[in-house]
């Protein structure tokens, strides 16, 4: 057993005695969510006996053992999902305070952790889930993720942040890892032969979504903890303590401004840059094994840049898990020799580094998990009733627009045409509402004095650098609207032979013809 393991082990008594203090009335839901999102736990919207459990599984990483692990623990308290979240972790809903202390203590043991999960941390690092095979990749960011999710863990317990800290790794300039939006961002890029980092600081979604500064030198990536300690210690030191929602990184650059803040900020990291212990140079992954080719036109099969290699995407509907589902996946993976397991940032899981035979098996074995359209692979945070913050249902929101498609559509051609949609159940951004073509934001309003569920919509949400500012707020709609007029928008895509981009962009008087009867 590590020194983390030890350390984390002898916490679990203290959080205990603190959970039991909650449910017994000792303190308020608030106090309790300070105390226990650190745990990576919190108590379920109105209910001081359920709990939601989160796992740091680092990057996106997950073995096939851990993998095991967490369908177990599900199994053996009956649930029916797992969740999977958009920071590339897995979650657990429904359960009891014993429940809770028994899966924290067992996640432990088998080397997954749930400390700074949530809260105030370092969170886990984010990493392109296809990074180490992608052909179009710069280079495999993913060991330099990995030592940096490390670092963090190894001394999480000392952490004291006004406010958590987001850190992103992206193997291209496609940023599949939103290292842009990030507190530190990494993107791979190439220049004279030689990998370099492009390096983003201060980017955030959220209430007030940023794009990160642009540092203007490319860092060699051995030096990548030099600026992530900077950044973490001027935040430590110069962050906003009194007020939590003026705390984060992106904050600091508004009231600073932006040369004092990179003035203040190079004055950090060259203090780090004495500690050459923080130089890393992780060991290459071997992804190295036989492959072998398939002919298959499938959207969810990906070549690798290993000859006869392939990966296979999965993406079950809004990050909802069945149990029944994820037990055939483990019993196919089981048969695979070496197969990598990544958890994406879109609720969805890759398989990588599988021969032909081995990928269309796993195709075959997900089919059923799996929707064929963009409006199938849609995103939707846990929302109301478990989240605290939730004031919409935005799993039950997605659900339904998905059934009034399939019940409506011929041939399912409205579903194809559709974008996928984000959906949030309140103004968070657990849902990357701020990323979608189509995004969808809970919120309560009051018609004739009477609270009913609504939703903010969006479009044109963030998909690169350069249209960041192109997301806008097109009107607030009541939820059981939602499904009909989507529809009638996909009707007219469908007359038109165009997409969403191009309808909404260049035929905008017919979108707002459609939405305009259902505004409130």
């Amino acid at each position: 057993m590590n020194n983390l393991q030890k350390t984390l082990l002898n916490e679990i008594p203290e959080f205990r005695d603190y959970t039991l203090n909650f449910i017994n009335g000792n303190m308020s839901t608030m106090q309790y969510k300070e105390f226990a999102a650190a745990y990576g736990v919190y108590s379920q919207s109105n209910d001081k006996q359920l709990f939601l459990i989160r796992f740091r599984t680092s990057c996106g990483v997950i073995s096939r053992a851990q993998l095991h692990t967490i369908y177990q623990m599900a199994h053996k308290h009956n649930l029916n999902y797992i969740h999977i979240t958009t920071r590339q972790s897995i979650q657990l809903q429904d359960l009891d305070m014993d429940t809770i202390v028994d899966i924290m203590q067992q996640g432990i043991e088998k080397d997954l952790y749930t400390k700074g999960s949530c809260g105030n941390f370092p969170r886990n690092v984010t990493l392109s889930p296809l990074s180490g095979v992608d052909l179009e990749e710069s280079f495999d960011v993913t060991p330099y993720a990995l030592d940096t999710d490390k670092y963090f863990l190894n001394k999480i317990s000392t952490y004291n942040l006004p406010q958590k800290l987001k850190v992103s790794y992206s193997n291209s300039q496609k940023d599949s890892a939103h290292a842009t939006n990030q507190d530190v961002g990494f993107i791979a890029t190439i220049k004279d032969n030689k990998p370099y980092f492009e390096v983003y600081v201060g980017g955030s979604l959220g209430k007030d979504p940023k794009i990160g500064l642009k540092l203007s030198k490319l860092i060699k990536p051995s030096d990548v903890l030099f600026y992530i300690e900077g950044v973490t210690e001027f935040l430590k030191k110069e962050g906003n303590y009194e007020n939590k929602y003026k705390a984060g990184v992106r904050y600091m650059i508004e009231y600073l401004g932006e040369d004092e803040f990179l003035k203040r900020l190079y004055s950090y990291i060259d203090k780090q840059k004495q500690y050459v212990s923080l130089k890393i140079n992780p060991a290459p992954i071997n992804y190295k094994k036989q492959g072998s080719e398939i002919k298959l036109n499938n959207p969810r099969l990906f070549k690798q840049k290993q000859p006869g290699l392939y990966s296979v995407y999965i993406h079950p509907l809004g990050g909802m898990y069945k149990l029944k589902d994820l037990k055939c996946l483990l019993k196919e993976l089981d048969k695979i020799k070496n197969p990598f397991i990544r958890i994406g940032m879109m609720q969805d899981i890759y398989i990588l580094n599988l021969d032909g035979q081995e990928a269309k098996k796993i195709l075959d074995t997900t089919e059923c998990v799996n929707g064929s359209t963009a409006l199938e692979n849609s995103i939707s945070c846990i929302g109301f009733p478990i989240c605290q913050m939730g004031i919409c249902n935005s799993q039950k929101m997605l659900s339904e627009i998905i059934t009034y498609f399939k019940i409506n559509s011929k041939d399912r051609q409205n579903m194809k045409v559709m974008p996928p949609i984000y959906i949030s159940g309140c103004k968070n951004s657990c849902g990357l509402q701020q990323n979608g073509y189509i995004g969808l934001i809970g919120k309560m309003k009051s018609i004739d004095k009477i609270p009913v569920n609504c939703f903010e919509i969006t479009i044109n949400g963030f998909q690169d650098i350069d249209d960041f500012n192109s997301r806008e707020f097109v009107g607030c709609f009541k939820d059981c609207d939602i499904p009909p007029m989507l529809y009638k928008i996909s009707e007219e895509l469908i007359e038109m032979n165009i997409d969403f981009t191009t309808f909404v962009n260049n035929y905008r008087d017919k979108f707002d013809k459609i939405i305009d009867k259902y505004k409130i």
